[in-house]
């Protein structure tokens, strides 16, 4: 059985959509009640799915994740595990989004951390014509229109801080580097130290100033990394756990107790720190997984 696909390449998007007879954002509704079979939704039952067409012609997947025994706001809502997606992929811009259910206030403000946000284009495939005056039922409409008065990066940033979709390089290092690969036991190998590192140095945390990185690794040996994304309104910022959990979950990772080591990488005196929620997560999805934390500066 194949595993499930959470990108679809630009040239194969656009055979596709020519064989439908469509362009390739027509093809994208057709594609998210996909994406909704594919949300982890023990807790709610209630699947949501988000496809994204991106500036590179490809198209990605975002599904929402809920983790029993763990409070709801641990959640993963779809829109934000779409932007997690395209953040792993490097890729630069989100042009259109056809979604399953109208996006909540979380995710519309989630949204506002992607440069040109007001611009990108919303589709509810779930609403009947006629059904509001937003313009969203049946055709793309701005996000503005979802959320007309807002507030985000342009509100506390300047214009040349880099928003989530961009690079990043926070110049991190480790604090102690060789105690920090002198102590270590063969399960958190340079490797996966090093990833976490790289993670953390991709984190977009420009309100806090406090980036963080995990690396999570499988029973298989394979590296997933994931980092910190803020939001401008606080409560709907990504986590690193979480958004490594969405590349785990993008790149094939099927159950999550196959999650056997992770490592958190922070900064050791910091006002936002993650280690104490990112072990509970973890310990809570895969209660044998190996959990360390190594501060950089």
């Amino acid at each position: 059985m194949d595993r499930p696909r959470f990108v679809i390449e630009a040239s194969e998007a656009e055979s596709m959509a020519k064989k439908s007879g469509l362009t390739v954002v027509q093809l994208l509704p057709s594609l998210v009640k996909s994406a909704q079979g594919l949300a982890r939704v023990p807790i709610s039952k209630f699947h949501v799915g988000a496809i994204g067409y991106g500036s590179s012609g490809r198209i990605f997947f975002g599904v929402n994740l809920e983790f029993p025994g763990l409070p709801l706001h641990y959640s993963v809502h779809a829109e934000q595990f779409l932007v997690t997606n395209l953040s792993i992929q490097s890729e630069p811009r989100l042009d259109y989004v056809a979604v399953s259910a109208a996006p909540c206030g979380h995710c519309r403000q989630f949204f506002q951390e992607i440069r040109g946000a007001q611009d990108i284009k919303i589709l509810i495939t779930s609403a009947e014509p006629g059904d509001n005056n937003d313009g969203s039922c049946g055709q793309f409409s701005p996000l503005l229109q979802l959320l007309p008065h807002r507030f985000g990066p342009g509100d506390l940033l300047g214009e040349d801080v880099p928003l989530v979709l961009e690079q990043h390089n926070n110049g991190l290092s480790f604090s102690n580097k060789s105690e920090t690969f002198s102590n270590k036991s063969p399960t958190f190998s340079n490797d996966l130290i090093k990833a976490a590192l790289e993670a953390a140095n991709k984190s977009h945390a420009p309100y806090s100033l406090c980036p963080s990185g995990v690396a999570i690794l499988d029973s298989e040996g394979k590296i997933y990394k994931g980092w910190y994304m803020e939001s401008a309104a606080y409560n709907p910022s990504m986590g690193p756990v979480r958004a490594a959990l969405v590349n785990y979950i993008v790149s094939g990772g099927v159950g999550y107790d196959k999650i056997v080591a992770a490592v958190l990488v922070e900064k050791e005196v910091a006002l936002v720190k993650q280690e104490q929620t990112a072990r509970l997560l973890l310990q809570t999805i895969s209660p044998k997984v190996e959990f360390r934390v190594f501060h950089c500066k």
